[in-house]
């Protein structure tokens, strides 16, 4: 049975959030800073490697924490919450297995190829290790997956900011829009990333005491357990409970699924290969400082679930029958909700500052990568060729003003969804696992052919849309929810990819093994022999440390949730 569908963002009419003065002067100082931000960083740009990848000067603690806000966009965090109040404490899965082993991943084994074959993007890595074909639709598809992303950010904050704020759509599109360009176009990504920083430590005043009071609201963790346990069942505050092969849950997902469609396929897929999260690790100053900065996001990512997961529990447990019709809210309207009921002025107007840092934040982060994709993997590779360095800095920022305008339009196309984050982890599926299984075939197989990377990401993309939208759309096989449906779909995207890939390989001649020294596991490049930079024998600066330790507390953190 699927999910009942609605407009993917249209909050309740009874939203509105009665702010004042007060909330609205927090509101301005953080558009003054951000601003401020943008004005200053356009000093270092200088060459189009200041203005796409900051110069590849940038400490590891700024790339991380950068690294985590791009994801921590407002979709995450209301469609994260919707999540939670649809799924319940399923939530959880998202992060401890669908982010924290893919994020390792990333730093450990990913980071040194990425790096040290010193690319300027994701797709720019399948150059290298492929050929031109498999480089020009992987840097296609990604563009129009960045434009189809930063869409749903753009239109969800006018329409969030319309419900709570009572601002036409036209101007909350305008002023965020407006905010964004002006400086991503100054600072390039140094801006992003700097501003992302700041994002970040405003989107947490944000939604701590949301947390807080909605705890107290409900009588703390045990009342709310025994008040959800009462209305929902006993496995909707579970993490694993009824995920036997089988079995019925809320999440409409047994635990393989779970584990290899999100925990393997549509994790290791997003994490490893999304450049709008690899572009900010590229930043880095240097071989350890890039390896570092997945592995420093993921231990925020580790606790984040609790911010974003507790307000959508507590949302289903204040109001009978929350997201269905007779209660009139969908699930996007819990963090909203909680916000209206609980803040006071002041407190709200850092809310509502760090739902709209949130959304600026994610429309950014792809942004940035939309921009330097479309200017170095497509116009200066195929189409304006040979131009000097400025030319191509001059285009970056034109297309970024295009690439928003485009999202605009683009946005529309999440209105099946009642919730944004189904939406996106069904963009994922078709876009980032096809991607990652080339990757993955291509870095650990010397066979794989040059072809093969082209036939394998158009078999994964296509396996992928013709499972939703045909054999899950269509009925043609029952599959309980639309997350469900993405998971299938991404293995069934993996599987499609990873078999033509193989097949192809073995009627086509490999590359000459000279032309995969660090491309393909166990060769080494020359950013992969980098000696170690003064002070790094302390063990926060050694990836593989950091890296453990994020999994051991990660794992130690489903103890509470296993029963």
């Amino acid at each position: 049975m699927q999910t009942p569908t609605y407009p993917a963002m249209q909050l309740a009419a009874e939203l509105r959030l009665p702010t004042n003065g007060l909330d609205y002067t927090i509101l301005g100082i953080y558009f003054a800073v951000v601003l401020g931000i943008g004005f200053a960083a356009r000093r270092s740009v200088k060459t189009s490697l200041d203005f796409f990848l900051s110069g590849r000067s940038l400490p590891a603690w700024i790339t991380g924490l950068a690294f985590i806000s791009a994801n921590l966009a407002a979709t995450e965090i209301l469609g994260m919450a919707a999540n939670s109040a649809q799924y319940g404490a399923y939530t959880v899965h998202w992060y401890w297995i669908g982010a924290i082993p893919a994020m390792v991943f990333l730093g450990l084994v990913m980071m040194p190829f990425y790096y040290g074959s010193k690319v300027r993007s994701v797709p720019e890595m399948l150059l290298l290790r492929f050929d031109k074909w498999a480089h020009l639709l992987s840097s296609i598809l990604f563009a129009f997956a960045a434009v189809l992303i930063a869409g749903v950010n753009l239109y969800a904050l006018a329409i969030v900011v319309e419900a709570l704020l009572g601002w036409p759509q036209w101007v909350a599109i305008v002023v965020a829009g407006a905010f964004v360009l002006a400086y991503i176009t100054l600072g390039g990504l140094s801006s992003a990333i700097y501003n992302e920083v700041l994002q970040f430590f405003v989107i947490l005043a944000a939604l701590i005491p949301i947390v807080v009071l909605g705890l107290k609201k409900v009588g703390g963790w045990g009342g709310l357990t025994d008040k959800l346990t009462a209305t929902h069942g006993a496995n909707f505050t579970t993490a694993w409970g009824g995920t036997g092969i089988g079995s019925s849950n809320p999440l409409g997902a047994n635990w393989l699924t779970i584990v290899l469609g999100l925990g393997f396929v549509l994790s290791f897929g997003y994490w490893t290969t999304n450049f709008a999260e690899v572009q900010r690790a590229l930043s880095a100053k240097n071989l350890s400082a890039g390896q570092r900065t997945p592995l420093i996001a993921a231990y925020p990512k580790i606790f984040i679930v609790f911010l974003v997961m507790i307000p959508g529990l507590v949302a289903a447990a204040l109001v009978p029958n929350f997201g269905t019709a007779k209660s009139g809210y969908q699930y996007n309207d819990a963090i909203p909700y909680l916000m209206q009921e609980l803040l006071p002025n002041g407190v709200l107007g850092i809310a509502v500052t760090g739902l709209l840092a949130a959304f600026m934040a994610g429309m950014a982060a792809n942004v940035s990568s939309f921009n330097t994709v479309f200017t170095n993997d497509i116009w200066a590779r195929y189409i304006v060729k040979g131009r000097e360095d400025e030319y191509y800095v001059r285009f970056g920022r034109l297309i970024t003003v295009i690439g928003v305008c485009a999202s605009v339009g683009t946005a529309f196309l999440a209105s099946s969804f009642s919730n944004i984050m189904s939406y996106l982890q069904t963009l994922f599926s078709f876009f980032n696992v096809p991607m990652f299984v080339v990757f993955i075939v291509g870095m650990f197989w010397k066979r794989a052919s040059a072809k093969s990377g082209f036939w394998g990401l158009l078999a994964g993309t296509v396996a992928a849309m013709v499972n939703y939208f045909v054999i899950y759309k269509e009925g043609i096989i029952d599959i309980p929810s639309d997350q469900g449906a993405n998971f299938v779909s991404a293995i069934v995207g993996f599987v499609a990819g990873a078999v033509v890939m193989v097949a192809v390989s073995l009627f086509t001649k490999p590359k000459p093994t000279e032309e995969l020294q660090g491309l393909v596991y166990g060769t080494r490049s020359p950013g992969m022999d980098e000696p170690p930079a003064a002070g790094d024998d302390a063990w926060y600066r050694k990836p593989a440390l950091l890296g453990w330790g994020a999994v051991i507390i990660a794992a130690a953190c489903y103890i509470p949730f296993s029963f």
